[in-house]
């Protein structure tokens, strides 16, 4: 499965973006998506992801500003990022994963294919 993930860009505090993930290879419907980001000098973090069923599930500093979902006829998983923030800046990268646990949601070491990451500058 290779990921393609786009949508990345420069917004003002406040505003908001949108982040795409092509899937392409696999039985996208088969799979646990997932965005993480990595912010300047920190390590990686959950941001959201999304179940086969879609279920979805979010970091604390996600919840009530990001939606995250899916289109499995497409393979593509968006996520929608309203009411950004100077610590939302951050390469953000959608991940894969054939697991099932949703207590392994937010482990990045349980998805197994990662896109090459898009870049969201929020500047005040």
């Amino acid at each position: 499965v290779q990921l393609q993930a786009s949508g990345g860009g420069l917004v003002q505090t406040g505003g908001s973006l949108r982040l795409s993930c092509a899937a392409f290879g696999g039985t996208f419907s088969n799979l646990v998506m997932g965005w993480f980001r990595r912010a300047p000098g920190k390590e990686r973090e959950f941001v959201a992801a999304i179940s086969r069923a879609g279920g979805t599930y979010y970091a604390d500093s996600a919840k009530g500003r990001f939606a995250i979902s899916r289109d499995n006829l497409k393979k593509m998983v968006n996520l929608q990022m309203n009411s950004l923030q100077s610590e939302d800046t951050a390469a953000y990268y959608c991940a894969a994963g054939g697991f099932a646990s949703s207590s392994s949601y937010s482990n990045a070491e349980r998805y197994d294919y990662w896109g090459q990451g898009t870049l969201v500058t929020v500047s005040s």
